[in-house]
């Protein structure tokens, strides 16, 4: 009987890689086990699925089937056609499959597969993380602030010990293993199966008596107050972790962490970019014009700025360190002062009477206005 292209039975193309081989496999036998699909034919399909899989994850067999087809593995030169064909899956782990078939804590043993490898389902694991958006006042980013925050999370059990009940026995399903084994025929000889013990839930004891406070979990739903400390110089988008914090472990497992990211409101007056900040400073035209001094905000209070006299329109200062600390920052930022010039648009006779006297000055012939004015005619 003719056999059907091995390439074609995975679904790959001839210039597939080993990890789309492999790939295309994990697939497919996960569609087509035994097991799981009850369909006419499926065992079949899964029998050809692993004859492909076994010979083209073979570098050594792949490069004879390219050569010479199926004609490669006939007359004993492999097995591949005849009763006896070994299914060799390479670098593939057969429980990693039928673990992501079954879930964990399944392995298996097929009469010429080779063995297979249990895994514990009572094995500690690492709490549940935890993610908390704060809200933070400008002046709190700034400084640095002191803050209490109400979180739930999952604790141990005061009233059982985290062990989910009282008066601890081995289980008598699975006689402490934590796993039950279940033996059936197929195609390819005995199958032997090894499930979670439904009775314990893999942990290989039971309790006479469950705890009534934890309902056999070990673990409570708890809200408390946690007072943390915010660093200065934090920003919006900042996180911050609260290390151990978090959900209670499982079987002794550590917990889980709090991570803490923070939002930032603006300021009325400070722009912040990064460790700088900056502040619109208005002055009017007779200040921008002869120079004064200006009263201005600083985050650790007012102070005093020098306009000397001509300064032009968005004219940027700068206050050396007289910007926010970062939190990995060894010194400040700086301050920069924006000059905003402000143009009257409301004035009263008197005050047009004066700007028409002050043109009348030749006010406009500096250098750059005479050169203007030359370019136009």
């Amino acid at each position: 009987m003719n056999k059907k292209d091995y390439y074609e039975v995975l679904g790959v193309s001839k210039d597939a890689t080993d990890e789309d081989i492999k790939r295309a496999f994990r697939v497919l036998a996960k569609k087509y086990h035994p097991d799981v699909n009850k369909e006419p034919g499926a065992a079949e399909k899964f029998k050809e699925i692993g004859e492909a899989y076994s010979v083209l994850s073979d570098k050594q067999k792949r490069s004879q089937y390219d050569q010479f087809g199926h004609a490669a593995f006939t007359n004993g030169a492999g097995g591949a056609g005849g009763a006896g064909f070994d299914f060799d899956f390479g670098n593939i782990n057969l429980d990693d499959i039928l673990s992501d078939l079954f879930g964990g804590g399944f392995s298996s043993s097929f009469s010429g597969f080779g063995g297979g490898r249990g895994r514990s389902k009572s094995a500690s694991r690492r709490g549940d993380d935890l993610l908390m958006h704060i809200h933070l006042t400008f002046e709190e980013a700034v400084f640095g602030c002191k803050k209490d925050i109400k979180v739930n999370v999952t604790e141990k059990c005061d009233e059982c010990d985290g062990k989910g009940g009282h008066g601890e026995v081995k289980c008598q399903t699975c006689g402490g293993l934590g796993v039950v084994r279940e033996e059936q025929r197929t195609i390819f000889g005995f199958m032997q199966t090894q499930k979670t013990c439904p009775t314990c839930g893999g942990a290989g004891k039971t309790f006479r008596e469950v705890c009534s406070e934890c309902h056999g979990e070990g673990r409570v739903k708890k809200s408390k107050t946690l007072t943390i400390t915010v660093p200065e110089g934090i920003d919006t988008g900042n996180q911050l972790r609260l290390s151990g914090k978090g959900g209670a472990g499982i079987n002794g497992g550590p917990n889980g962490d709090i991570y803490l990211e923070f939002e930032v409101d603006d300021h009325k007056y400070f722009e912040r970019e990064g460790d700088d900040i900056y502040l619109e400073v208005p002055v009017t035209i007779t200040e921008a014009t002869l120079g004064c001094k200006k009263e201005i905000p600083t985050l650790t209070g007012n102070g005093y700025i020098e306009i000397k006299p001509g300064t032009q329109n968005y004219t940027k200062l700068k206050l050396k360190g007289k910007g926010i600390k970062g939190v990995n920052s060894r010194t400040p930022g700086d301050m920069y002062v924006v000059v905003n010039v402000i143009i009257p648009t409301k004035l009263s006779k008197k005050q047009k009477d004066l700007f028409k006297e002050l043109d009348d000055t030749g006010l406009d012939d500096e250098d750059e206005f005479r050169i203007f004015r030359k370019s136009l005619k």
